[in-house]
Formats: C-alpha cells, sequence, structure tokens
C-alpha cells in the first residue's frame, strides 16, 4: 500500500476548494435571512454564471472550450451537478425546522465517505480495514461538529426522517450525486479540460425557474449585494479547482481532507456570525482529523490485473 501522498499542484487545488466552501457558509446564511434561501441560491449562480460566461469568451468562445470534451462527462458529470444542487435545495427548502435543516445538511455531509467508497468501484481502487472505522470516526466527528448548533442524536434523525422522508431522502440524493460527480469526472475527464463553467450557469438558468413559481420575501441593501457577488465569484473558483482536483489530482486524499468541510465552515461561521465554540466543535475536529486520516491511510490502488 502507498502511503506517501500525493502534494501536486491539482491535489492542493482541491484542498483550495475546500478552504473556500467553507468561508461561504457564514455568508450564505448572512444572506439568506436577508433575501430567502432560494433567492440567495440563483443569485450566486446566476452571477457565478455570468463570471464563467465571460472567462470562457476571454479564451476563445464556448464551442471552441467543449468541442474536444467526452460527451459522457459533459452530458453525464453535468447532469450531476445540476442534479446535485437542485437536490441539495429542496433538501434543505422542504425542512420543516432549523433541526431538520441541520440534520439534512449532516446526510449531504455523508458525500466524502461516499467518494472514497465510491472510488473502489469506479476508480478501481482497494479498500484496507481501516476504511470503515475511519469513516464512521469522521462522520461521528461531523455530527459533534453540527451539534455545535443544537442537539443531534440518531433518535432525532430517526424520528423527523420518519416524519419528514421526502427532505432527507433529498439530502442522502445530494450526497451520493456529489460523491458520484467527482468520481466519475476522474474517469471520464482525466485527460481533458473541465466544463464547470458551462455547469454552474446552466445551474443558474434553473434555479432561477424555480424562483418564478416559489415567491420569497426579503429586500436587497448593499451588504446582501456584496455577498452574493462574493459568493458567486468564490463558488466558481472553488468548483473549478475541484474539477481540476478531480480530473488530475489524488482523489481519495481530497476526499478525506473534505470531511473537515464542516469544522472549517464552523469555524468561520463564529467569527463570522459572532457565535462562541463550545467543547463539542474541538471534540469532533479532533474525531474528524483522526477518522480522515484513517480513511486516506485504508485506501490504496489495486495492482495491476493479470491479462488472460
Amino acid at each position: 500500500m502507498t502511503l506517501s501522498p500525493k502534494f501536486d499542484q491539482n491535489t492542493l487545488a482541491g484542498f483550495a476548494a475546500i478552504l473556500l466552501w467553507s468561508t461561504t457558509i457564514a455568508v450564505v446564511r448572512s444572506l439568506s435571512e436577508q433575501v430567502g434561501g432560494l433567492t440567495t441560491a440563483v443569485s450566486v449562480y446566476l452571477i457565478g454564471g455570468v463570471f464563467c460566461l465571460f472567462r470562457l469568451g476571454w479564451r476563445g468562445g464556448i464551442p471552441k472550450s467543449f468541442r474536444r470534451l467526452p460527451l459522457r462527462y459533459l452530458f453525464g458529470c453535468g447532469a450531476l451537478f445540476v442534479f446535485y444542487m437542485l437536490v441539495l435545495y429542496l433538501a434543505v427548502g422542504t425542512a420543516k425546522s432549523r433541526q431538520q435543516v441541520l440534520e439534512v445538511g449532516l446526510m449531504n455531509y455523508l458525500w466524502p465517505a461516499l467518494t472514497i467508497i465510491f472510488s473502489l468501484f469506479i476508480l478501481n481502487k482497494k479498500a484496507g480495514p481501516l476504511l470503515i472505522p475511519g469513516a464512521l470516526l469522521a462522520v461521528a466527528g461531523i455530527v459533534f461538529v453540527i451539534g455545535q448548533e443544537v442537539s443531534i442524536s440518531w433518535i432525532s434523525i430517526t424520528e423527523n426522517f420518519a416524519g419528514n422522508p421526502v427532505a432527507y431522502s433529498f439530502g442522502i440524493l445530494a450526497a451520493v450525486s456529489w460523491a458520484l460527480y467527482s468520481n466519475l469526472t476522474r474517469r471520464w475527464a482525466e485527460g481533458s479540460g473541465g466544463a464547470v463553467e458551462l455547469f454552474i450557469p446552466a445551474t443558474g438558468a434553473i434555479l432561477l425557474t424555480l424562483r418564478f413559481f416559489t415567491p420569497e420575501a426579503g429586500s436587497w441593501t448593499l451588504r446582501a449585494g456584496l455577498e452574493a457577488v462574493f459568493l458567486g465569484i468564490v463558488t466558481v473558483a472553488a468548483y473549478i479547482l475541484w474539477d481540476r482536483a478531480m480530473r488530475k489530482g489524488d482523489v481519495v486524499l481530497v476526499a478525506a481532507f473534505s470531511y473537515l468541510t464542516p469544522l472549517f465552515s464552523t469555524v468561520v461561521s463564529c467569527l463570522y456570525l459572532g457565535i462562541v465554540p463550545g467543547v463539542s466543535l474541538w471534540i469532533g475536529c479532533a474525531m474528524i482529523m483522526v477518522g480522515s486520516i484513517l480513511s486516506w491511510l485504508s485506501i490504496s490502488d489495486k495492482e495491476p490485473s493479470r491479462k488472460i
């Protein structure tokens, strides 16, 4: 088993994407309180989409940029990208309380573990005995971190799931779709460029269509506008970096590092929103870090199969 990490620029791009995503959670909460959750998503992806289209035009035009992309990546991963954003919004939108919103978010945070598990089948990786305990420890750490805001337990999750199975199912579908997207991007587009600059405006257009049928109360201010622009630019940068990491970097190492996303976002939220972190944050931090390391150590490439 190879234990040396692949810290090249592509893998580091994935780390940077995770750190960028972690800075957005608190800003998303702030903007959502001002203009509404769906309006926030629409504004972020429309602003990001416009930025993407300008970037594509600057590089030589949209048709030229995607002419050589594998069709299965362009349409398959593109559909998974848009589907992930859609079901994630539906998961949050159909949650009936703040408790359910956080628990649905916990369902979504299963994607790092699923990304590692799916790599066994899609990327021909081999799992060691540390995978299960490492993944369980990391997920338990995520529960501790999210528990900063409300008390989350297995009982509350099962009861709320039974009372609102649609929202929790959407949360699980979000995790599955993003894990599939990350692995299939590597398998289908490893030797080609990415198409995130097309996926983001497509997502913005679909969310805008939903917004027309979902009225929301809210008002725009200078602060809200600046937050929307910040989120749009950071979101584009993060997805471009993530796509690069999935195509060319160490997928398993980046996925293991992704377990730290809720921890980083919670720390940033505490700073931005003036929340005092509790002991559970640091307990969760230790659990996530140990679980992430164990998960990464458990995965290696399979030996080349013998030709028959």
